[in-house]
């Protein structure tokens, strides 16, 4: 791989090539994906899609959109500490007009857009989904569909729904949201297909990133990036895009501190004990004088957490500038923080958020809800779109259908893309817009 065909500026469409010493300084191509993705409807659902507790009633819990919005801050520090070190190394990049903040800018509107595709009520929405085809009344769609559209259904994947909904063509709209294909490649922490299911340990392997619907879109762009096949087979498998190692460690760096902060305010975690925690990452270069002068719980855990993000931030850069030839020649197979000089603490903070967060009453009740919400709504939905292909609906089926948006009425012959539109819908609510039309198709408004 080499950078200058990673930092490609081609969307979709383009018949001409865009050269960085071209590009408008004012309104720069890396910038305009921010853009597009910060005004796009999919991102604005993430005000009210559940990062860590569903539904939360506090005003400090972080949605999914707070948490995009801070892991693409720590994206872009990451990108711009490494951008500067590239383009002290590669000089000819700088000669093509390329600079220090590009990389800032790709991996920013990359991480931004990192959940985009995640479905309502979290982890659980996704599970949810694959539930309803694998043991639910989505098992009778199975002989009528090949082995990867069926994958593709029975795990349904947040990873591969975002790179649908950044891609996908529609009624007058042609490559979605049309971002510069550096950063679409940066999204992609998974760039393979459904199927074979984790064949190998590999980093790429542990997911999948793309449905059958987008797979020419997902060719054009890897192969316009340069990605390197992973293995040589018919199966669509590559290396990741570099950049895409910072996304991922933006991520790991803010789930891992800032779910627990949420944790801690919470009350899910004791305070004294979570701190102590938190001190095990900073002890190098914590104030204690200034931490001591702190009054309350917030300030405390806000001060800590600031300043292990610092850290995790300088390592994980540090291991990608170390590693960035390994990288570049695909034969780095770790996440950052995975062998970062914190991996002992950060571990524990993980451990801890997994035993008092994520599997506490409050948590564990809602996605319970969540699992019953989602696969009415299949059913329903898919059943109503079903019968008016064929020619079948009911009048409660024409009702139902005007539940959708008007692109999302337009009927398709094959039952995958069928299905795609209703999960594809389902995957763009909100936690309360999912759980409200849930309440109108069982009559619950009156």
């Amino acid at each position: 791989m080499n950078w200058e065909q990673l930092l490609s500026l081609k969307r979709y469409g383009d018949t001409e090539i865009r050269l960085r010493k071209n590009q408008d300084e004012t309104r720069l191509g890396f910038e305009v994906d921010y853009d597009r993705i910060i005004f796009s409807d999919s991102f604005r659902s993430l005000q009210d899609k559940t990062q860590v507790v569903p539904l939360s009633k506090t005003d400090f819990v972080h949605t999914r959109l707070t948490h995009s919005l801070e892991v693409s801050v720590v994206a872009r520090s990451l990108g711009r500490i490494i951008g500067k070190k590239l383009i002290e190394k590669y000089p000819d990049l700088k000669e093509k007009g390329y600079q220090a903040n590009d990389f800032g800018a790709i991996v920013a509107a990359a991480a931004l857009a990192h959940d985009i595709g995640n479905p309502p009520f979290g982890h659980s929405g996704e599970k949810a989904i694959g539930e309803y085809f694998k043991t639910g009344n989505g098992q009778q769609f199975k002989k009528e569909l090949t082995d990867k559209q069926w994958q593709d259904l029975i795990d349904f994947e947040g990873n591969a729904n975002g790179f649908k909904i950044l891609t996908e063509n529609r009624e007058g709209v042609k490559g979605g949201l049309r971002l510069s294909y550096a950063t679409l490649g940066a999204f992609m922490k998974y760039p393979k297909e459904s199927l074979p299911k984790k064949p190998s340990s590999h980093i790429v392997d542990k997911k999948y990133g793309v449905f059958q619907s987008e797979v020419e879109a997902f060719k054009d762009v890897v192969e316009t990036l340069g990605l390197p096949t992973l293995r040589e087979n018919k199966d669509l498998a590559f290396q990741r895009h570099p950049l895409a190692f910072l996304v991922e460690a933006a991520d790991d760096i803010c789930y891992t501190i800032i779910d627990f902060e949420d944790g801690i305010n919470l009350g899910l975690i004791e305070e004294e004990f979570a701190l102590e925690y938190l001190i095990n990452l900073v002890r190098d270069n914590i104030n204690t004088e200034k931490y001591y002068q702190l009054k309350s719980k917030k300030d405390r855990v806000s001060y800590l957490r600031a300043l292990a993000i610092g850290n995790l931030i300088n390592e994980a850069a540090t291991i990608f500038l170390e590693n960035e030839t390994l990288i570049l020649n695909g034969d780095y197979n770790n996440s950052l923080l995975d062998k970062c000089k914190y991996e002992a603490q950060v571990n524990d903070i993980i451990k801890i958020s997994i035993e008092r967060i994520y599997r506490s009453k409050e948590v564990v009740e809602k996605e319970v809800a969540g699992y019953r919400v989602l696969s009415d709504l299949l059913d329903v939905f898919i059943t109503a779109i079903n019968n008016t292909y064929n020619g079948t609906a009911s009048n409660y089926d024409k009702l139902i259908l005007q539940f959708l948006p008007e692109n999302y009425r337009i009927q398709r012959e094959y039952l995958y893309d069928r299905i795609s539109i209703a999960c594809s819908f389902l995957s763009i609510m909100s936690d309360s817009y999912a759980i409200l039309i849930h309440k109108k198709i069982k009559g619950e408004v009156f």
